[in-house]
């Protein structure tokens, strides 16, 4: 399978990229993500299948393919965008209008059927070149959009004033500014709403923007000295060398290899304070160097950079539907066929009711008026943006802070979450060991801590690490086998068959009273020693602990380290319960049990947590923990630390009640102003300025996320 990037236009609303995402579906395209927020469209599909068809498919639908991941050209025909068609329909409206004006300004000539036919043509043939052909094109896919409603409610207007017309019965069936301003309003409307929703992906263009820089690439002439020469940093190959200096963007992931420099990695972790980075130290693309200069070697280009990797993983988070998009979505797939029936239902009624009236003088043209006016007003893009557009710009403001979540559930889950799971070493400490005493039994010195690097230099855990960088030797034990047994240690056979263990107090118990060390050492089933190393605990753990309580939330600490040292940690901390001394099978099953008693999140950083990550109703991982960790979690912490958690909590929530707020606003719009119209409260013309602002509305709500307090 190869997943397929498109750019689509005309992709105006949550119904279109319903239509779409259906029709892929119909296809057979598996993993479809439709996004009508950046109109991006992805999907997998075979390996060497033909796209041509499902190209011409979506044209067929009304909408155009722009081309892979492509962005549409800042260059556009005159009337191919929605201002440049509200601009041409807009003269044409104006003048058709001043006839409202009679009473001040006397301008008979504008009474004049035929001009007013002259000047509403224009507007018409736009409007129906663009609503109109969606319309027939939406109908024919049995998917019917909201601008079946504006073509039939300006169609109604045009065609009853025509017939006026032709029939020369004068001003009493002369509705064409009526016609001509429910397109120019609706194109007005289209226009703002696509403003309003791209102030929706500020973040994530800030984030984009970073991605073409130039950079001085670093090569070397035929007398072996250094040249440097700009390049685009989309040129750069992976092992090719690079000089950044002070103040200059890190144009792409890299090692350095020479110098240091504090960079400041804001944009991809929203902590602004600048970290010092030295030889062999990495450096993120995008980030600023601040002061120093560096020679570094590129490590990644292309998707594979960071910066990349968070972009798509945001994208494609933001094509997700969260669980509570479900409701609105049903909604807006029977919304246009009720709105037909409720207009149809609104013009024979009044008929009916306004021809019993002496005061009405033309009772099927205030009937017709009135159920224009329900076709105009009711807006089915609301109900079906109301979550898009939050989810935009929370997981937007997310990323800006060094939070990726990588779907749309995962940050509407938050609201659930009663208590937060967290491992100990590595998450809650910094994992950064170091040596603090050990003892020898019957072994010589030398050989003894050559057993413990020959066997600790074969594991990735952290006091595995240490204890062999402290150890380290060249002359090693060359095992005939060895491996490493999770919650227990590393196990080897040397040469002459003698066994060696290094590992937890699970392997001597019974064997020594002394429980309280890290790790022991044994050959051949007899101990002949023991190590301790001291792990800090990060400066910011006690502030979260705090905080999460201060929520309501309880926290709990689920550990394989021995009780004693689990419990100290969880008395200096805080912490509410202790789960020591536990395998990962036994933390994958204390989850799994936690989860069914409570919505938990979990927060780890190891190999061993990546099960119980995968089963928590939330995972969280930190940036630096291990690639399983990170890819069996549901939210990445990329600030160094669990500063960020409870921003990410609070962002959770806060997206959520955006989004019940724009489902509550979509909702009570189109229940009141759907009966207004119909009783005749308001005019055509009004009610195609509401409907293109009920948008504008909701999408200056979500935008709102940007600045609320959510930590």
């Amino acid at each position: 399978m190869e997943t397929v990037k498109w750019k689509v236009e005309g992709m105006t609303c949550a119904n279109c990229a319903l239509t779409i995402n259906k029709y892929l579906d119909k296809q057979g395209m598996q993993n479809i993500h439709v996004n009508p927020i950046d109109a991006e469209v992805s999907f997998d599909i075979e390996e060497g299948s033909p796209t041509k068809e499902l190209i011409k498919g979506i044209h067929d639908l009304g909408y155009e393919v722009v081309g892979d991941s492509a962005v549409a050209p800042s260059s556009r025909r005159f009337l191919s965008t929605q201002l440049h068609r509200f601009l041409f329909c807009l003269p044409f409206t104006l003048v058709l209008m001043l006839h409202m004006l009679e009473r001040w300004i006397h301008i008979h000539w504008l009474m004049n059927p035929w001009l007013q036919l002259v000047l509403c043509l224009p507007v018409y043939l736009v409007g129906m070149s663009f609503f109109g052909k969606s319309a027939i094109k939406s109908l024919r896919n049995g998917i019917p959009n909201m601008n079946v409603l504006i073509s039939i409610g300006a169609t109604a207007a045009f065609a009853y004033s025509l017939m006026g017309t032709l029939m020369g019965q004068g001003e009493q069936y002369l509705f064409y500014e009526t016609a001509a301003t429910i397109i120019t309003l609706v194109f007005f409307g289209n226009y703002l709403e696509d403003a309003s929703m791209q102030s929706t992906q500020r973040a994530l263009k800030s984030l984009i923007k970073s991605q073409k820089v130039m950079a001085n690439m670093i090569a070397f002439d035929e007398h072996h000295q250094e040249v440097i020469f700009p390049i685009e940093n989309t040129q750069l190959k992976v092992g090719d060398l690079i000089l950044v200096r002070s103040g200059e963007q890190v144009p792409i992931d890299c090692k350095i290899l020479w110098g240091d420099a504090h960079v400041n990695e804001a944009l991809l972790t929203g902590e602004s304070i600048p970290v010092h980075k030295l030889a062999k130290d990495k450096l993120i693309g995008g980030s600023i160097v601040e002061s120093g200069s560096v020679k570094a070697q590129v490590t990644a280009v292309g998707d594979d950079t960071v910066l990349s990797g968070i972009l798509n993983m945001v994208k494609q988070a933001q094509g997700e539907k969260p669980p509570i998009q479900d409701l609105a979505d049903k909604i807006s797939a029977v919304f246009v066929p009720l709105v037909v029936g409720i207009a149809l239902l609104t013009f024979a009624v009044n008929y009916i009711l306004l021809s019993k009236d002496p005061a009405v003088s033309s009772v099927f043209t205030e009937a017709l008026m009135r159920s224009i006016a329900v076709l105009v007003i009711a807006c089915p893009c609301a109900m079906g943006l109301a979550t898009p557009a939050a989810i935009a710009v929370g997981l937007g403001r997310a990323a800006c802070n060094g939070i990726l979540f990588r779907n749309a559930t995962s940050l509407e889950n938050f609201k659930h979450i009663r208590q937060i799971v967290f491992d100990k070493t590595g998450t809650l400490t910094t994992g950064a060991f170091k040596l603090s005493e050990y003892n020898i039994l019957d072994t010589p010195e030398d050989e003894w801590k050559r057993i413990v690097y020959s066997l600790e230099k074969y594991s990735n855990h952290p006091i595995a690490q240490c204890i062999a960088s402290s150890f380290k030797t060249k002359e090693e034990i060359r095992w005939k086998t060895i491996e490493e047994v999770k919650g227990i240690g590393m196990n080897g056979v040397d040469q002459e068959g003698n066994a060696y263990w290094a590992g937890s107090f699970k392997l001597v118990n019974g064997k020594t009273n002394e429980h309280h060390h890290n790790v022991y050492l044994l050959k051949n089933e007899q101990l002949i020693g023991w190590i301790d190393v001291e792990d800090e605990i990060r400066p910011e753990a006690a502030g979260v602990i705090n905080a999460l309580k201060a929520k309501g939330l309880k926290t709990i600490l689920l550990s394989g380290d021995r009780q004693e040292k689990c419990d100290k940690l969880s008395r200096t901390l805080g912490i509410d319960e202790v789960i020591a001394e536990q395998s990962p099978e036994q933390k994958l099953e204390k989850i799994a049990n936690l989860s069914a008693s409570a919505p938990t999140a979990m927060v780890g950083d190891g190999i061993n947590d990546a099960p119980a990550l995968a089963k928590a109703t939330i995972g969280i991982s930190l940036s630096e923990a291990s690639q399983l960790a990170i890819q069996s979690a549901q939210v990445v912490l990329m600030s160094s630390g669990l500063k960020k958690l409870t921003t990410a909590l609070g962002l959770g929530k806060a997206t959520f009640i955006t989004i019940k707020e724009n489902l509550f606003w979509a909702f009570f719009y189109n229940i009141i102003a759907i009966p207004v119209a119909a009783f005749g409260f308001l005019t055509p013309t009004f009610g195609a300025l509401v409907m293109g602002l009920s948008d504008v509305v909701l999408a200056a709500n979500s935008v709102r996320l940007f600045f609320k307090k959510v930590s």
